[in-house]
């Protein structure tokens, strides 16, 4: 009886963490630790996908896609979709694609949760080990 209380409690936790990756994030600057922008990661049909919201940055306000290709080249970044077909496999969200609009790259990606409040999102060429890691922080 105790082994099913506490594996459901297990199941039930996980389902809800996995689940309250909805929501908006704040993303950093790697180097400087700023605040850059705000994200909204939201599903469709079971994928995970984010939207820039909003630009933090004065100095990023108005900035379009320069370096981007096909569809994104020269559109605002603002309302710009950039994590794209993450799917759920145990606890981590892969098998997707995050856009970098400063660079106009798209790199293969994956997200967990650190903890409830923070993400770790990497993105990455080829193999994970060749990519870099952000923390996104939950907007309370």
């Amino acid at each position: 009886m105790i082994f099913k209380i506490i594996l459901f409690t297990y199941i039930l936790v996980n389902s809800y963490q996995t689940n309250q990756i909805e929501g908006v994030w704040i993303t950093q600057d790697d180097e400087t630790g700023k605040k850059k922008s705000e994200v909204l990661l939201y599903k469709n049909e079971g994928k995970l996908y984010g939207k820039i919201l909003n630009l933090l940055l004065e100095e990023d306000k108005g900035k379009l896609c320069v370096n981007c290709k096909g569809e994104n080249k020269n559109l605002a970044i603002e309302g710009m979709v950039i994590v794209e077909g993450l799917e759920l496999n145990g606890k981590t969200w892969e098998e997707g694609t995050i856009l970098d609009p400063k660079s106009g790259k798209t790199y293969s990606c994956y997200i967990t949760f650190e903890n409830d409040n923070t993400l770790k999102v990497r993105g990455y060429i080829g193999f994970s080990l060749l990519g870099r890691t952000q923390k996104w922080i939950r907007k309370n």
